[in-house]
């Protein structure tokens, strides 16, 4: 198993056996591969890079899938990335319920790694969503599994999760979306809206556009890059039709940092979040999206025709002191006391920061478009035939130095933390104890917030990933359906995860 340790300079990530054995399919040559399309992310915006979409025919999406180290250009420079297929963002890969997925995924890395299908409710075994998989450098994996035919339609993605270089290798670009097409996209007024897809990162690059070293990063806070790109592009043009609707698929793909957003003059309407669509439009004056969380809006270009900004606006997200590690703001070697850098805050508390640009283009008559007003059923789960507690902090643990903690223990990874049995249905109390806010996301099932400190939760929705703020309990309702095996929960913070802030769930017949 890998540990990943802070000493009184720096964290160390040390190397060691893997979590499970590795194991290889054999690809038959002779299968064809479906074909992937070039596809402008900002299609009304000449600068905009084309991005490759897969796309299932006939009930399969096939495709190769190389992790590598490649050249891409990043903002005004050219910078050295870990990339799936060359790109910044990764191929977007769509496709149905009842579908069969195929990826023969090589590892170009000079490192182990693996893929994860966040948000998927997949078997989290075999060569399907397993995260205990250790993929060498140099080696194929044939990931192959099954859509289920009732599979909430979404916007998912897939990234990396070989524990101890997760956060590593999310920070080196390694991210991409997956979508499930179904019935939300086939609501009208969903259909009439201009689709985009918002996949936001950060990046920290020296002055030769190669990422920086671990030891000049704030790995105890969780890194942040002062590069923050849409779709690999450092503050875009998007665009919005005069009168009409355009529909906003956002995840948040950076390993740290919380993205707190505001467009100018327009508020947002939620359709979805991270496991499909609401019940009902939300109308939110700006969207917090933690680590790992996705939301889809509808946003409607009925103000004066002008450029208005999307902000990422000022957020806290905790401090540790004097022990926090890393940069100091935007500069290169900072002079913290504990692994150099900012004195235990992060960059994205400071300011506002302007993501990308908003022009309004094509005028749509105002008598062809509305907002729907009925979305999708999200049922009351029944009450839980169990309730359990689950504590996040942090702490010195011997022989390891300082860890981040779930219940007092660091992830092992041939311990089981939680047993639970299939068909049933569970409350997680997720108390926070700790100095930082921490995301936690649970691995294949999704989940419905129930109360934040006993008060009801507003809005019921399909969740994999809460927020749970400092000093904050929240409660999560889970049914455990379908799938048995051993899978994992964890703070989404992916430094956080990579040392100890991560607990393994085992599902039982």
């Amino acid at each position: 198993m890998v540990l990943t340790k802070l000493n009184r300079r720096q964290f160390l990530i040390l190397s060691g056996g893997s979590a499970a054995a590795v194991l290889l399919s054999q690809c038959d040559t002779s299968r064809s591969q479906e074909n992937a399309v070039s596809s402008s992310s900002n299609s009304n915006n000449s600068n905009s890079p084309s991005q490759s979409v897969y796309t299932s025919s006939n009930g399969l999406l096939e495709l190769d899938l190389e992790a590598r180290l490649s050249s891409v250009s990043l903002g005004s420079q050219t910078a050295q990335l870990l990339t799936y297929n060359g790109q910044i963002p990764a191929p977007r890969l769509e496709a149905q319920p009842g579908d069969k997925v195929r990826i023969r995924f090589t590892n170009n890395l000079d490192e182990p790694t693996n893929l994860h299908f966040h948000g998927l409710h997949i078997p989290f075994t075999g060569n399907a969503d397993n995260i205990f998989l250790n993929i060498e450098s140099g080696e194929t994996f044939t990931y192959e599994f099954d859509i289920p035919t009732n599979h909430q339609a979404g916007t998912f993605w897939y990234h990396p999760h070989r524990h101890g270089l997760v956060a590593k290798q999310l920070f080196g670009g390694l991210a991409g979306l997956f979508v499930i097409r179904g019935e939300l996209d086939e609501i009208p007024e969903i259909q009439a809206a201009q689709e985009e897809f918002l996949v936001l990162q950060d990046f920290a690059l020296d002055e030769s556009g190669n990422l920086l070293d671990e030891a000049q990063l704030a790995l105890m806070t969780g890194r942040e890059g002062d590069i923050i790109t849409i779709n690999g592009q450092t503050q875009p043009q998007l665009t919005i039709p005069q009168n009409g609707w355009v529909r906003w698929r956002i995840v948040n793909a950076s390993p740290s940092r919380f993205y707190r957003l505001s467009l100018e003059g327009h508020p947002f309407n939620v359709i979805a979040t991270d496991g499909g669509a609401v019940a009902k439009p939300i109308p939110q004056s700006e969207v917090l999206l933690t680590p790992g969380e996705r939301v889809e809006v509808l946003v409607q270009g009925t103000a004066e025709a002008k450029d208005y900004r999307l902000v990422n606006l000022p957020y806290n997200r905790g401090r540790m002191g004097m022990m926090g590690g890393g940069r100091m703001g935007g500069g290169r070697m900072g002079g913290g006391m504990m692994g150099g850098g900012r004195m235990g805050g992060n960059p994205s508390d400071e300011a506002p920061t302007t993501l990308a640009t908003v022009r309004y283009q094509d005028a749509v008559a105002t008598e062809s478009v509305s907002l729907p007003t009925q979305l999708a059923d999200v049922p009351e789960l029944p009450e839980p035939n169990q309730v359990r507690q689950f504590q996040l902090n942090h702490g010195m643990s011997p022989g390891m130095g300082m860890v981040f903690l779930i219940n007092g223990k660091p992830f092992e990874g041939d311990r089981v933390d939680t047993q639970v049995r299939l068909n049933t249905v569970e409350d997680w109390e997720i108390v926070n104890t700790g100095m930082m806010d921490h995301p936690f996301h649970v691995h294949g099932n999704a989940f419905q917030v129930i109360s934040r400190n006993n008060t009801p939760e507003r809005d019921r929705a399909w969740k994999d990933t809460v927020l749970v703020k400092t000093g904050e309990t929240v409660r999560i309702r889970m049914p455990f359906r379908d799938y048995t095996g051993k899978t994992v929960y964890h703070c989404h913070i992916l430094d956080h995860e990579d040392l100890g802030m991560m607990g393994s769930l085992l599902i039982e017949a």
